[in-house]
């Protein structure tokens, strides 16, 4: 892993621990273009009571809005394999790039996604295996609730 990835997914990482100490759910991501981070979010659903914050969410509502190439030529990178939800909003924004920290403890809609022309890379990280193991041993109804069990 290049140095700027491990930067990036280092800063995705740095939002789940903010929404974990926030009360919520560890799961951050961040937004890259042109090498900088646009965006960056972390799952907000406890703390703002929302139905849709989910770390990719929030990291695509902080970025604002961009023109389309924008989002085509950005690379995003999530500690958690993306939901169906997240799925979709990379798929309509059309952002070719998606960089996961890891998908043993959720299998998002990764089939969908490379189907679909994006390119994955599952990056296998310990941190985010652990971050999220934790958490669901912890919370195993607050998980569920999160991914619609």
């Amino acid at each position: 892993m290049d140095q700027a990835t491990c930067a990036f997914m280092q800063a995705a990482i740095d939002e789940a621990r903010k929404g974990l100490e926030e009360g919520g759910i560890p799961i951050g991501s961040v937004l890259v273009h042109d090498g900088k981070i646009i965006g960056r979010g972390h799952n907000r659903r406890v703390q703002q009571g929302s139905a849709i914050l989910h770390g990719e969410m929030d990291a695509l509502e902080n970025a604002g809005r961009q023109p389309a190439r924008v989002y085509q030529e950005a690379t995003l990178y999530t500690t958690l394999s993306p939901c169906a939800m997240c799925s979709g909003a990379i798929l309509l924004y059309g952002i070719k790039q998606v960089v996961i920290g890891e998908h043993d403890t959720f299998m998002g809609e990764e089939q969908l996604l490379s189907g679909r022309g994006v390119k994955l890379e599952v990056r296998h990280d310990q941190t985010c295996k652990t971050l999220m193991r934790e958490f669901i041993a912890r919370k195993p109804e607050l998980w569920d609730e999160d991914i619609g069990r």
